[in-house]
């Protein structure tokens, strides 16, 4: 990977393009040996620990939105990006489920924006859950059957609205950010060294096994002090992280469920992108396998909600929770703050 990278470099051309067009081809399928994996410690000299404040979140606020103590966080940075810190799965064992249930059935709806509104009436995309669930929880026909709203979900904007064709958010689009969301990134950017983060925007991207995410760069924020988040949750993917331009050859990491990125500093706005989702060994994700009870793990303040069977059914069901991605940020540091993603990227969520 590194002699193919540098040749990239000498030849002039994208590099960036040719390592993306590289982890998202098919056949034949591409080598991951390369791939730094966060989750089993650290495999490259490029990884190194990050320094966390362990004092800033009390264990009781963490666990509120299902997060564990700082202390056991596993939280790493890389050589070469100033202000990139990965937090490998810091979620308490249960707690995920809650926000994966978020991003399918809360955060879609109105007054939340989605691709579904761009070809549909705002009635048509009142409940895409409720309008989704008996597709969903029917047992497989063998017959090809149409894709309930919820599969064809893209993305959804929270907050300070992106408008996708200025590439602007603006203020006169607003609506309420999620309260328990806001929390979420309170505590992990409060824990990264970014205490008072208050976030105001995000995008959601829901992704299916074919999907990928375009090479880009988050500068529509006004306000790029402030750190970009990305949360991850579903299937694993490919993320790929750049430099300040597209010559400048990415390192390849994994995003697992659970998983965390910060973006601050230098790092705030190189290019990135999402070549490829990898899809769990016989469909199982790793959310799967944890289970939805949350009764061993969360206490009673927390925001983080007990998940009902029937509600569970559906998000394993649908192909939409293979990797729901956010971040988040803010628009102008004091006034507005946001986005994503929220992962969900992973998510875009919210900028601050």
């Amino acid at each position: 990977m590194a002699k193919m990278a540098a040749s990239m470099v000498e030849s002039g051309e994208d590099a960036f393009r040719k390592i993306f067009k590289f982890y998202k081809r098919r056949n034949p399928p591409p080598d991951f040996s390369d791939v730094i994996d966060f989750s089993r410690g650290v495999p490259s000299d490029k990884v190194i620990p990050a320094k966390l404040d362990l004092v800033a979140v009390s264990e009781t606020d963490a666990a509120r939105v299902g997060l564990q103590p700082v202390r056991d966080w596993r939280a790493f940075s890389l050589q070469g990006y100033p202000g990139f810190i990965f937090i490998s799965n810091p979620f308490l064992l249960g707690s995920q489920p809650f926000w994966v249930r978020q991003c399918l059935k809360t955060y879609p709806q109105k007054p939340n924006v989605c691709n579904l509104d761009m070809h549909m009436s705002s009635s048509d995309t009142q409940d895409i859950w409720g309008k989704s669930i008996h597709g969903l929880s029917c047992p497989p026909s063998g017959k090809r059957e149409p894709k309930t709203l919820l599969e064809r979900l893209r993305w959804v904007t929270l907050g300070y609205h992106y408008n996708w064709d200025t590439k602007t958010y603006s203020a006169n689009h607003y609506t309420p950010f999620p309260a328990e969301l806001n929390q979420l990134s309170f505590q992990i950017t409060a824990a990264c060294g970014f205490p008072g983060f208050n976030a105001e925007a995000g995008i959601l991207n829901y992704y299916r096994s074919d999907s990928s995410l375009g090479i880009h760069v988050d500068e529509s924020e006004l306000d790029h002090s402030r750190p970009l988040l990305s949360f991850s949750f579903g299937q694993s993917a490919i993320f790929l992280l750049g430099g300040t331009c597209r010559h400048d050859p990415p390192t390849a990491m994994y995003m697992h469920s659970g998983d965390v990125m910060v973006m601050s500093g230098q790092s705030r706005l190189l290019y990135h992108a999402v070549p490829r989702i990898i899809p769990a060994p016989e469909g199982h994700t790793a959310l799967e396998m944890e289970g939805y009870s949350l009764a061993s793990s969360l206490r009673d303040s927390t925001v983080v909600e007990q998940m009902s069977e029937q509600d569970w059914a559906v998000c394993s069901r649908t192909d939409a929770g293979q990797t729901d991605g956010y971040h988040e940020g803010s628009v102008d540091g004091e006034r507005s703050k946001r986005k994503r993603s929220s992962s969900c990227d992973f998510v875009d969520i919210g900028k601050t």
